[in-house]
């Protein structure tokens, strides 16, 4: 995927990346297809280098296992990851009653 459609010239995975790699193949999810967490500013994981760079190289600095979804998560440079969120937030079932009370939150 780096190289055939962001245009990497090469990938370089740090040890912790190849680890979880390994151990999720091992676990038997190494056939999932995967999500590269990256820069929105680039095709590459450097925020500096905009748009569509060619010669580059695309830096993985780990991969998460989203199981339940189905698939690896590739996270490129110094990429922070946002938490998985519910459907509905818990904030729409907190209310203040007549009384003052604040209600929903159980």
């Amino acid at each position: 995927m780096a190289r055939q459609i962001y245009g990497a010239a090469d990938v370089a995975l740090s040890e912790r990346a190849r680890q979880s790699l390994e151990r999720f193949t091992r676990w038997g999810f190494g056939h999932l297809p995967i999500c590269i967490a990256k820069t929105q500013y680039s095709l590459t994981d450097d925020p500096k280098r905009l748009g569509a760079p060619t010669s580059w190289t695309l830096r993985v600095t780990d991969v998460s296992l989203s199981a339940g979804a189905g698939f690896l998560v590739v996270i490129s440079g110094a990429m922070m990851l946002m938490p998985g969120l519910p459907k509905l937030s818990r904030a729409l079932a907190i209310d203040v009653d007549a009384h003052g009370e604040i209600t929903g939150m159980q």
